[in-house]
């Protein structure tokens, strides 16, 4: 299955960067390009990429704007967005995670780092930088005074309590199989069961929910 991507970047060498990165993978391919939000929502409503590349800080609209825009379209329902920032604890990353953004990837990084980072959010999966998740979520959950808990929070069954714990401790899930003695299966299983209980798009949203309602803390 080929993964399809809109790059959404204001500076045209880097965006040309990513794009010849991503169109040299057998697997990968550019669909759309955009240098700020308001291009990148249109290139995303016309192409229904699998991925958009959001570079958070563009001209006129910014990546957080239409990071929302994207992540409320029920039309857009099967495309994640992966953020992309300069600075490790930049302000406008907390609102893409509440948002939906799916991944979080520092810039200057490897280029086996932001492959990867697609491969990742393409399986279903989320992703947040290895280097800054710990801070991030520890300065997210000390924010804003945590919403009402969502209905599908007292669905959840002792169990799925434990599989959201450690996927708020940002374990993949043979690590939560190996915590809880199951196969790996059974682990994605839990995962998914959670997923739909909390009407949450992926992982991302389940740590931001865990924090939020105080399920876990920092």
């Amino acid at each position: 299955m080929t993964i399809s991507i809109v790059v959404a970047e204001d500076q045209p060498i880097v965006r040309g960067g990513f794009r010849a990165l991503i169109d040299a993978q057998p697997e990968m391919t550019v669909v759309g390009e955009a240098a700020d939000g308001h291009q990148a929502l249109a290139q995303t409503r016309r192409t229904h990429p699998d991925i958009v590349l959001m570079d958070i800080r563009m001209p006129d609209m910014d990546g957080l704007e239409a990071t929302e825009a994207i992540t409320a379209d029920p039309r857009l329902a099967g495309t994640r967005v992966l953020v992309l920032t300069t600075f490790e604890l930049d302000e406008y990353v907390f609102g893409a995670l509440r948002a939906g953004a799916s991944g979080f990837l520092l810039k200057g990084g490897e280029p086996s780092e932001l492959l990867h980072a697609i491969r990742t959010i393409a399986a279903g999966d989320a992703l947040l930088a290895p280097s800054v998740t710990r801070r991030l979520i520890a300065q997210f959950a000390a924010r804003p005074a945590p919403p009402a808990p969502p209905d599908g929070l007292a669905e959840l069954t002792p169990r799925e309590h434990e599989v959201l714990q450690l996927v708020a401790a940002g374990k993949t899930n043979g690590e939560i199989a190996t915590a809880l003695h199951v196969s790996p299966l059974t682990a994605k299983t839990h995962v998914s069961r959670i997923l739909t209980k909390l009407r949450a798009r992926d992982r991302v949203q389940l740590v931001v929910l865990a924090y939020q309602t105080g399920l876990v803390s920092p």
